[in-house]
């Protein structure tokens, strides 16, 4: 709007029009511009009306008139005080949304926390991508947790957007972080996180009528033994890949099971863990539907497995860096969903600890020698 007063202004001064007094007009243009175009947009929009002023006087032959000289200080006046204005209404909305952001960061740290790098047989590492430009944190979810079971892991996906589908996520990593540690069986860590999921939508005013009479959170649980197997109880989420000497294959469900939230569909038993191999050098890949459904602008969906067999990474991080490098190159930065995933290496029964063992065993060896030749030397002496 200001240039376009601007312009307007050009037209009368330079038409046989051009006894209306438009001085107003351009004044008002620093003023108009430091409302939305901030302190370059509002120094270059006061840098044009000086030019229409002094092109307009110029070709009028009005230098040496009081109106004039007048027009000029009240466009200079106005043009400090709305550049002062915009730059301090600037680092006003930065202050802010910096202190939102830390907010935001510091909520990812307690719902989305970092998987630990080492849970006990098998090396981790976790990615989340919000889609929301500037969010940290939506409606995916993810956990892995060492326990007397095992490395117990979900990973999972909220019908929805919102602050709604941030709690629902919230409820049902609560109820897995409590029941891993205390149920055997991988169903029951489930039941605990559908009861949790009830709970939230039986909440007056925490979700919406369409969540809780259409809301569900598709889930994925695996727990990693001691054995060279992984046991998975998926309930409606995309099937995890295994990646086993360069080829990835994904874990397919031998009966298919509902999401979480819509167990009236379950006829009979709900069924119990499937178990897989997964043999040291084998690695596991969790993920939500917001991986494979990505696209670019073929409308070409992302192919996982064959980026997973294009990666070349030694660890889980780097892995999970270059996939998500894949993943950007893909949609060109353009995410239309959310993105969880972990990747858990299984490693060697004698590796990472085992070799802690070994060198704790050598040092101590070492200082027993020493002691040992101290006390011949005391001897001799």
């Amino acid at each position: 709007m200001p240039f376009a007063i601007a312009l307007l202004v050009v037209g009368i001064e330079l038409s046989p029009a051009h006894f209306l007094y438009t001085g107003p007009l351009l004044t008002a243009t620093p003023a108009l511009a430091a409302v939305t175009m901030g302190p370059k947009g509002t120094v270059w929009a006061a840098a044009v009306a000086l030019a229409v002023s002094v092109t307009t006087a110029t070709h009028n032959q009005a230098w040496g008139s009081q109106q004039v000289y007048t027009n000029l200080l009240a466009l200079f006046l106005v043009s400090v005080a709305s550049i002062t204005t915009s730059s301090a209404a600037r680092t006003r909305r930065e202050s802010e949304l910096g202190q939102v952001r830390r907010i935001a960061a510091a909520a990812q740290e307690v719902l989305l926390r970092p998987v630990p790098a080492r849970l006990g047989p098998v090396r981790a590492a976790s990615l989340y991508l919000a889609a929301e430009t500037g969010a940290q944190i939506g409606g995916d979810l993810y956990e892995a947790i060492q326990t007397r079971y095992g490395v117990r892991m979900i990973v999972g996906d909220v019908r929805g957007k919102g602050l709604p589908a941030v709690r629902s996520a919230a409820a049902v990593l609560g109820a897995f972080r409590e029941a891993v540690h205390y149920e055997d069986e991988l169903a029951e860590v489930i039941n605990h996180c559908v009861a949790a999921l009830r709970r939230e939508y039986a909440v007056p005013g925490a979700v919406d009528q369409e969540t809780r009479l259409e809301g569900f959170v598709t889930a994925i649980v695996v727990q990693v033994p001691d054995g060279p197997v992984v046991q998975v109880v998926n309930r409606g989420h995309p099937p995890p890949l295994v990646l086993r000497q360069g080829k990835a294959q994904a874990l397919m469900p031998t009966s298919l099971l509902p999401p979480l939230g819509l167990e009236d569909l379950i006829i009979g038993s709900p069924g119990k863990a499937e178990s897989y191999p997964f043999s040291p050098g084998d690695r596991l890949l969790l993920h939500t539907d917001g991986v494979i459904e990505a696209r670019n602008h073929d409308n070409d969906f992302f192919a996982l497995p064959e980026a997973m067999e294009a990666v070349r990474a030694r660890t889980p991080q780097e892995f999970l860096h270059q996939l998500h490098q894949e993943l950007i190159r893909h949609t060109q930065g353009c995410l239309a969903d959310d993105v969880a995933m972990i990747v858990a290496d299984r490693l060697d029964a004698d590796d990472g600890e085992g070799k802690e063992e070994e060198e704790k065993g050598k040092e101590g060896g070492r200082q027993v020698g020493a002691a040992a030749t101290s006390s011949a030397s005391d001897g001799r002496h």
